[in-house]
């Protein structure tokens, strides 16, 4: 099962559209989901009794049009749609339990809106185990290429194995990215220390890419070590992908913790889809 939360805006449709492609490729069900999110409403300045109703309203028709277009773009996905009261993050959270993939848009004009770069890149990606998708950028271009980030540590391999899988479901290639940079000495660094900084970072990428190049053969693999900040290099590879994959956390080149100000540099400044895939 697919998860995509809707709120009725642009943002909000572009996620359905993502989600119920990925449907298709994956051969999973699509499920649509409107959180009614009351709280801001049972405070004393709107209490106005038309607020429920409506909100509820809302949310229906925000459904009945994602409906119409997952079944326009993909009519042999089998496609239903759940409206849910409660919070957003809280929402999506639960729903993600069985899912195999949570998808949202990255802004909207409710329902969704306002928390999805904080609590759902934070609450969901960082609780449920499938991936997360937030949909931004230009989502009908095509390079025919997924951009991965790797690190040192073996919690980004679930990243990679979601990477490789998408790879191989859309026919594209991979690049695969591992950035350093140095600490600030209060000397530079010698040449011969740099050229060992630069061969441990291509020992380390090449490692981590064994197996999935054995388990997916059929998939081209680009290595791109870079000395750069992990934001900066991840953003770049977002220019030219069809989606940027990323771990939930790391303690090499990912580790300022994917919660943190690389989720934020991420999601914020890609220019293509993110799916944020939690270490198990």
């Amino acid at each position: 099962m697919i998860i995509v939360g809707v709120d009725g805006s642009p943002h909000a449709r572009a996620a359905v559209e993502w989600a119920v492609d990925d449907a298709l490729r994956m051969h999973q069900p699509l499920r649509v989901v409107h959180a009614v999110d009351r709280s801001p409403y049972q405070i004393a300045k709107f209490p106005a009794a038309q607020w429920p109703d409506a909100l509820v309203r809302g949310g229906e028709q925000a459904l009945a049009e994602a409906l119409a277009v997952a079944r326009e773009r993909q009519p042999s996905v089998e496609t239903s749609t759940r409206l849910i009261e409660g919070p957003p993050a809280i929402v999506l959270r639960d729903e993600a339990a069985d899912a195999a993939e949570v998808v949202v848009g990255n802004r909207g004009l409710g329902g969704f809106a306002g928390a999805l770069l904080g609590s759902v890149s934070v609450h969901v990606a960082g609780q449920v185990r499938c991936p997360v998708v937030v949909v931004r950028g230009e989502t009908d271009r095509r390079h025919d290429r997924i951009a991965v980030g790797v690190d040192d540590s073996p919690e980004c391999e679930p990243a990679l194995a979601y990477a490789f899988e998408q790879a191989r479901l859309r026919g594209c290639a991979i690049r695969a990215v591992y950035a350093w940079y140095m600490p600030v000495y209060a000397f530079a660094p010698c040449p011969n220390d740099m050229d060992a900084i630069r061969e441990a970072a291509n020992q380390i990428i090449t490692d981590r890419l064994e197996r999935f190049k054995k388990e997916y053969p059929q998939v081209t693999v680009e290595e791109d070590v870079q000395a750069a900040h992990p934001v900066d290099a991840l953003r770049q590879a977002s220019t030219e992908s069809d989606l940027l994959v990323v771990g939930s956390h790391g303690h090499g080149a990912l580790a300022s913790t994917l919660v943190g100000s690389v989720s934020r540099g991420v999601l914020h400044h890609a220019d293509c889809p993110v799916a944020v895939v939690r270490a198990r």
